[in-house]
């Protein structure tokens, strides 16, 4: 299949190299050009532009930072939207707005193009190995021709209906979820340490007894280790995804109480200094509050 994959940064990169490993036609662009001369050498293509990567292609796949990165491919100077085929795919693989995922669906729909939504769960190395998580929504019949394109890239997919914002909704709830998990294994794990227990053996008792999910042991160790390195998904696009879930919360008379103390949280640890570290440095505040 014919793909144009916008947006080669930490995940996008590895999931374009799967494409291409799994026999499809890529054509890469990114905002800094080396990135994609990087894909180009592994056998795909490099655009100069969004229209570029998508003239000619059956399937537009976008994974970016934001709303804002997303518009600007899309709909900035030389974007993607006007560029597509009649009758093509964009799938929007990034963490955005609901609000943005409804724009989008009535844009392609005015140009006679197909738009699913199929967000991913999973940190670079998942990425990496194709084991990634995909929500997807949308139409029946693209979302069925774009089912090899998810199996080159994750582990299995969920498929949440008909209506796109569906698949950003389940997203912007899971990463909910797992902020909270980090938040209370911070919380746990501080009054442990304050009490005397080694964080290490009390995070080995709670992942291997209660909480033993794959989220748990991943944040939990990192903050039974105090450390949060390497950064898969910088603290800056977590708070992102709060104030998004937060914002869909709002618009359909949602209270989300854990939502705004995990924001607050996270702007602590930013005016801390946090800006380049994982989102689960955040657990930080919470230690240092308590005088660790």
């Amino acid at each position: 299949m014919k793909i144009g994959f916008l947006g080669l940064g930490n995940m996008g990169t590895p999931m374009a190299r799967n494409l291409l490993k799994a026999g499809h036609d890529v054509t890469g662009y990114n905002r800094t050009r080396r990135r994609a001369e990087e894909l180009k050498a592994q056998g795909g293509k490099a655009a100069a532009t969004p229209a570029d990567a998508v003239s000619n292609v059956e399937v537009v796949i976008t994974m970016l930072a934001d709303d804002a990165a997303l518009e600007e491919v899309m709909f900035g100077n030389n974007g993607a939207l006007p560029a597509m085929k009649t009758g093509s795919i964009h799938v929007s693989m990034s963490t955005i707005s609901v609000s943005l995922v409804e724009r989008l669906t009535e844009e392609h729909g005015k140009h006679r193009q197909h738009f699913i939504s199929a967000p991913v769960f999973g940190r670079p190395e998942a990425a990496e190995q194709a084991k990634l998580f995909i929500v997807s929504a949308g139409p029946a019949e693209p979302i069925k021709k774009c089912n090899p394109i998810f199996s080159a890239l994750g582990q299995r997919t969920f498929d949440v209906g008909e209506k796109p914002s569906a698949a950003n909704v389940a997203k912007l709830g899971g990463n909910f979820l797992i902020a909270v998990t980090i938040e209370s294994f911070a919380e746990a794990l501080t009054l442990g340490r304050k009490h005397g227990l080694d964080p290490q053996i009390y995070f080995e008792f709670l992942t291997e007894t209660l909480f033993g999910s794959p989220v748990a042991k991943t944040y939990g160790s990192r903050i039974a280790r105090d450390n949060f390195e390497p950064v898969g998904f910088r603290l800056p696009l977590g708070l992102k995804d709060v104030r998004l879930a937060l914002a869909a919360a709002e618009s359909a008379a949602v209270p989300m109480p854990f939502a705004t103390v995990i924001r607050d949280q996270m702007l602590e640890a930013l005016a801390r200094g946090m800006e380049n570290a994982d989102w689960s440095a955040f657990a930080r505040v919470v230690a240092e509050n308590a005088g660790l």
